[in-house]
């Protein structure tokens, strides 16, 4: 899959851009806060209808604008298409695919995968199980149309449940109703994570290794209760807790991805520099997952992946995103040089521009 040209107003500080992309390697150059990150945005959010910073839509127009429009143009399976995404400030968004809009969003994920890799994926490794959540269900959801649809019905049987722990309700029936809707759904959750986690840790494994340089030992282990038992056998066991606590304290809504390296936590002994290698080996294990997966190469996206890695790692990476494995690759950062290697590695097949203020000057190679 390619994007062959991006088409963008009022997308945050870029008010009007129109790029012809290279189907290899594009460059973005310039200082932070220019608007390098803000065109991968506009990109992620063609392929998953939301800005990646999770922010409210509304923070997506440029200040002063009362609409945003972002058009792409692609070559997916050997076919042309194209992706129209708007927004109009007090009304729902919308998101087009050859002119006809999506009623429902969950019908066009997976349809153009994209991997990210960015600085606040360390939030991976630093923060809650509720980061590796949302990160489990997104690349799974590319993948497993299945997947999404049991997570939207646990999550609705979710909130249910948690009304029902609110309002006091004390008829076991009730939950019973709520709980039998909810298991069939978390038990496919539980057996698409697992099987993901296990298939997914050789291939990490493996980009660790590359990256890294190390005779080290990086781990994924899927942790969920549903190992012990099933999810009315939990939720029956749990429930007089749940209702003095008001909320349900079990099932897939509390799992999580243990990280470790050499048998120890990341988030707790990882040094700054292995954490970042750390998630750049996930998220090019992501890549190569969902390039099986759906038959496509995926966009790769890497905004500013180089900042506080030593040399060697640098170069290693350079290495890798040369490989004949990933397909069309956007690449932000401010040291020319970096690029500049990169690019050299690509033959010629390459575009780069240097961004200022939202403002993107197409560049050489080498100039005068």
């Amino acid at each position: 899959m390619v994007l062959k040209s991006l088409s963008i107003d009022n997308f945050k500080n870029i008010r009007h851009a129109r790029l012809e992309f290279s189907p290899k390697v594009n460059g973005l150059l310039g200082n932070n806060g220019m608007g390098k990150s803000n065109l991968l945005d506009a990109i992620f959010s063609l392929s998953f209808g939301r800005s990646f910073c999770g922010v409210q839509d509304k923070m997506l127009l440029t200040r002063g604008e009362p609409f945003t429009l972002v058009r792409g143009a692609y070559e997916r399976r050997g076919l042309d298409e194209d992706l129209t995404l708007g927004l109009t400030e007090g009304r729902r968004k919308s998101l087009k695919r050859k002119g006809k809009e999506y009623q429902k969003l969950s019908d066009h994920i997976g349809s153009f995968p994209l991997v990210l890799v960015s600085p606040a994926d360390v939030d991976l490794v630093r923060e809650s199980a509720e980061e590796r959540r949302r990160w489990m269900d997104m690349v799974i959801s590319q993948s497993d149309t299945r997947y999404l649809d049991a997570l939207i019905r646990y999550g609705r049987g979710l909130e249910q449940r948690n009304r029902l722990l609110k309002d006091g309700v004390v008829d076991h029936s009730l939950f019973d109703a709520v709980e039998s809707m909810m298991e069939p759904a978390a038990d496919y959750i539980f057996n698409a994570r697992k099987q993901w986690v296990e298939r997914l840790m050789p291939i990490f494994s493996r980009h660790y290794a590359l990256i890294s340089g190390e005779q080290e030992e990086p781990g994924l282990r899927y942790v969920s209760r549903l190992e012990e038992a099933s999810l009315g056998q939990l939720m029956d066991e749990a429930r007089r807790h749940d209702e003095i606590v008001k909320h349900t304290s079990v099932g897939p809504h509390r799992d999580d991805i243990e990280l470790t390296l050499n048998g120890m936590e990341m988030r707790r002994t990882g040094s700054q520099g292995q954490c970042k290698t750390f998630v750049i080996a996930l998220r090019l294990a992501q890549y190569e997952f969902l390039r099986e997966a759906t038959g496509m190469k995926p966009l790769l996206l890497l905004d500013d992946i180089f900042d506080k890695l030593d040399a060697d790692r640098v170069t290693r990476i350079v290495q890798l995103v040369d490989e004949a494995g990933f397909g069309q690759i956007f690449i932000t950062d401010t040291n020319r040089s970096h690029l500049d290697e990169i690019m050299g590695r690509t033959g010629g097949d390459y575009r780069l521009w240097e961004v200022e203020n939202g403002e993107f000057k197409p560049l050489h190679h080498e100039e005068d």
